[in-house]
């Protein structure tokens, strides 16, 4: 049986290193709402849909879903929004008055504002995303909106096709083989997968000339000392980069916004986040 009395969770697996408490505090303190939020670490031998249900069957209002949860996520909600059904992802959960989940993907706009926020990107740009996963998922409709074009590079290049093909129809949108990567000549390279887990750059790293002077780099991950992709695009003469914590402080106000009526400051709770950083 789900134990808990914070109505609002962030349920993934880890979850150790999350910012998200911090975030809607400071949103909470911003706006005068008080929000109780907390994390919930769902072990690999849990049931992930019924600790979801089982939340919003008691004191659950809302929840926010990390890795690696987002796309099973996507088969629980009630109604969907047209974003959620687009990315066939969820990160965002609400209980509504007549008690149906709501089901939203707040990641991709998220991403997108703060992208313009940095003035990353532009429109027609050419972006590499480096993952097939559900962040990659989550992001890809808003950056095809804008529109831009989008080659998808992944260890297995199956799960790359499988996003083409599912996101062919609303955008220019290429699976590439790795072996055909010689060159990094785009505006924007995304990396939307975990290097931490995996120490080996060299499924796609490896023979890559960069041109930095004119390449803007930017990572989903976080932490307060430098990420190992940007650590790998700074070395190798990266002039502009960015870790994603504006990312997940503006995905986070959408998903406040969606349980709250209320958008919180964004800009403000990224300075205070990166007051702590390390390396800038």
């Amino acid at each position: 049986m789900f134990k808990s009395n914070t109505p609002y969770l962030l349920f993934g697996n880890p979850i150790h290193q999350s910012k998200s408490p911090i975030i809607y505090q400071l949103f909470s303190k911003d706006t005068n709402i008080h929000l109780k939020y907390d994390t919930y670490c769902i072990k690999s031998d849990d049931s992930f849909s019924k600790i979801i249900i089982d939340f919003f069957n008691h004191q659950g209002k809302g929840a926010n879903i990390t890795v690696p949860f987002k796309e099973q996520a996507y088969f629980l909600p009630n109604i969907l929004t047209e974003r959620a059904k687009i990315s066939h992802s969820i990160n965002v959960l609400k209980k509504l008055h007549d008690n149906k989940i709501l089901g939203d993907n707040t990641d991709g706009v998220g991403c997108l504002y703060d992208l313009k926020r940095l003035n990353f990107i532009h429109t027609e740009n050419k972006i590499l995303l480096i993952g097939a996963g559900g962040a990659a998922r989550g992001i890809i409709p808003s950056l095809l909106s804008l529109p831009c074009s989008i080659d998808i590079v992944n260890r297995t290049f199956e799960r790359a096709k499988k996003l083409e093909n599912l996101f062919k129809n609303i955008g220019n949108i290429r699976a590439i083989d790795v072996s055909s990567l010689k060159k990094l000549n785009y505006h924007l390279v995304i990396n939307a997968t975990s290097f931490e887990k995996n120490e080996n750059f060299d499924f796609f790293l490896s023979n890559i000339i960069l041109y930095p002077a004119r390449t803007f780099f930017y990572d989903i991950c976080y932490c307060d000392n430098i990420t190992p992709f940007l650590f790998w695009c700074k070395n190798n003469g990266a002039i502009y980069y960015s870790d994603g914590i504006g990312m997940l402080v503006s995905q986070a106000a959408y998903s406040f916004y969606l349980w709250n009526n209320i958008f919180p400051k964004v800009d403000k709770i990224i300075q205070i986040l990166n007051k702590k950083k390390k390396y800038l």
